[in-house]
């Protein structure tokens, strides 16, 4: 009988160990985490306003946990190129990617195909930022405001180009939500990017763009390029002195960019924890309040759920935008 119950025992001991192990290893490895250098996808080329947060978070996430954060850009097809490889790689942690409003919330409305699915094929870490966009024209645009470009615009129908980072993207979207509001023909010309986008402007090789403010805010301070209006409901709390389109006759005018950080879906929920707690550290400390603010962002952060809900409703949102602009792209 003594040794009925001691075998009892002994399996019922066995039993609790083997149910505790996949925890206790889960946890053990998220404490460890990260061992070697992790990835940062950018799904755009260098210079862009994805790039440069990128690289804040990750140089501030290299120094508290001891591993290098390692940009890696892979540009092309509006952030999908990117976006997807992240989707499909291994979910240990150590690819991770910087997502924007184009590649989590608009593309899925606005590409017949996608690679990806935003919701489904992946974990979201932190919302990193909020970003206004900003109408800019190269300087041999006349319009001072945004009641005399949209006059411009009318007068010369299917003349004035406007160059994008690429379809989907916020400021592509930015500008056809404009397009419809205004009633003007205006030519899109999209890039691979903000960075070779910005450099055809400064050439005047397209006249316009509505880009991220953080991208195109050091030519405006140096005067290279003309800010017209901001693309936020207020006026945004970096450039006090731009007004917003919204306040030169379309009061109804509104689109807010922003960025996240993911990792592959199946990532474990340790290392997704640890990650959040980590950024959103990162960006509450008054050093990277200041920095996103000279490049005119707002910083975020809070829990996985908080960016989860705003996906939800801007994928709502821009599937209208998108169906009313009548874009699509094969």
């Amino acid at each position: 009988m003594l040794m009925t119950f001691t075998r009892t025992l002994l399996s019922a001991v066995a039993a609790a160990t083997l149910l505790l192990a996949p925890a206790a290893v889960t946890q053990a490895f998220a404490q460890a985490y990260p061992n070697k250098p992790v990835k940062v996808v950018v799904p755009f080329p260098a210079g862009g306003t994805t790039d440069i947060l990128a690289r804040l978070v990750s140089q501030k996430l290299t120094e508290r946990l001891g591993q290098q954060f390692i940009v890696d850009n892979r540009a092309g097809a509006g952030g999908n190129i990117g976006t997807e490889y992240t989707a499909k790689s291994d979910a240990d942690g150590y690819t991770i990617m910087m997502g924007t409003i184009g590649t989590h919330s608009i593309n899925i409305s606005l590409y017949s195909k996608l690679g990806y699915d935003p919701v489904k094929d992946f974990a979201p870490l932190s919302l990193i930022a909020m970003v206004a966009n900003v109408l800019v024209v190269h300087p041999s645009v006349p319009a001072k405001n945004v009641q005399e470009f949209i006059a411009l615009a009318k007068s010369q129908p299917g003349k004035l180009n406007f160059g994008t980072p690429g379809n989907g993207t916020s400021g592509h979207l930015s500008a056809e939500l404009f397009k419809t509001m205004t009633g003007t023909d205006l030519v899109h010309v999209p890039y691979r990017g903000s960075g070779p986008m910005l450099t055809d402007l400064l050439g005047g090789n397209v006249q316009f763009t509505f880009d991220n403010l953080p991208s195109a805010l050091p030519h405006i301070r140096s005067g290279a390029l003309r800010a017209l209006g901001v693309t936020t409901p207020q006026r945004w709390p970096s450039t006090p002195d731009i007004p917003t389109v919204a306040e030169q006759g379309l009061p109804d005018y509104s689109a807010t960019a922003w960025f996240a950080m993911y990792a592959p879906a199946k990532t474990p929920a340790a290392i997704v924890t640890k990650l959040n707690q980590e950024i959103d550290a990162i960006l509450k400390s008054p050093e990277m309040k200041a920095q996103f603010d000279q490049q005119g962002a707002q910083p975020v952060g809070g829990k996985p759920q908080v960016l989860a809900d705003l996906m939800k409703t801007e994928i709502e949102k821009w599937a209208k935008a998108v169906k009313a602009s009548g874009a699509k792209i094969d």
